[in-house]
């Protein structure tokens, strides 16, 4: 088979060679989502993180194998965590029924087969196998709609809908929506519902692999626009009771799936 792979490894359309450099600057796990993922893994006690990138979620009070193709985010693991096999989530290198649970975060619109991946998943997997990413149905529910609406368009197009996933797992499948917290440190697009300035970031923006994708005048558009509206209170005219908003309930899920 043909490796489409970036120069670093990275598998998906996205170059993390590229965006993945800083990438843990913005991106930390978020303390309210890892307690939700822990509840979902329940008793595991040895886990599967593919696409695992640079170690987020990871629980660290059970044995993780971590599979992530990118060697730029493979070089970003920090030391407390066990370093990641070169791999991705269409051929993992594992015999069948290796683990008691299996996980991926912010992982699966990158993969190439979905199919493919999931079933890969579910057959080295004794029980649950959990993914964490967003409804494409539900993107358009956060205010950078208004103002890069051709971000929120390749993110939908990206993100696999929820229904193609629960197909893709078989068995028992729960879909759960994360509320994000208004001090969320994992820097998806949607941790900034009430802290726009934040996204004025360059790193920030690129930190969200959708920005790579679209245009290169989008960029620029975008912070003139947002910059324009912070400054004449425009924007929080509009949106401004999200800066006291305790929770935004926006595109995130975590999706469970048991035999």
């Amino acid at each position: 088979m043909t490796d489409l792979r970036h120069a670093d490894g990275s598998a998906g359309d996205a170059n993390y060679g590229v965006i993945g450099v800083n990438y843990t600057n913005y991106r930390q796990p978020e303390a309210f989502f890892a307690a939700r993922i822990a509840d979902a893994l329940g008793a595991s006690a040895n886990v599967l993180n593919v696409g695992a990138g640079a170690g987020s979620y990871e629980p660290t009070d059970r044995q993780v194998t971590a599979l992530e193709p990118s060697a730029a985010m493979r070089a970003q693991r920090p030391a407390h965590l066990s370093a990641a096999i070169d791999g991705v989530a269409e051929s993992l290198p594992f015999a069948d029924q290796s683990f008691d649970a299996s996980m991926s975060t912010f992982s699966v619109h990158q993969w190439k087969d979905l199919a493919a991946g999931l079933s890969e998943m579910r057959r080295v997997t004794r029980g649950p196998v959990l993914i964490l990413t967003c409804d494409p149905a539900a993107l358009d529910r956060f205010w950078l709609n208004d103002y890069a609406p051709e971000a929120i368009a390749t993110e939908a197009r990206r993100y696999p809908a929820m229904q193609t996933i629960i197909d893709g797992l078989g068995g028992q499948v729960d879909v759960h929506t994360m509320p994000v917290p208004l001090g969320c440190i994992d820097g998806f697009s949607e941790a900034y519902y009430g802290r726009p300035e934040r996204l004025l970031e360059p790193g920030a923006r690129l930190a969200n692999s959708a920005w790579s994708f679209v245009d290169p005048a989008v960029g620029p558009r975008f912070v003139a626009h947002l910059g324009r509206d912070l400054a004449d209170g425009t924007w929080d005219r509009q949106h401004g009771h999200l800066r006291s908003q305790p929770f935004f309930e926006g595109s995130l899920r975590l999706i469970v799936g048991r035999p």
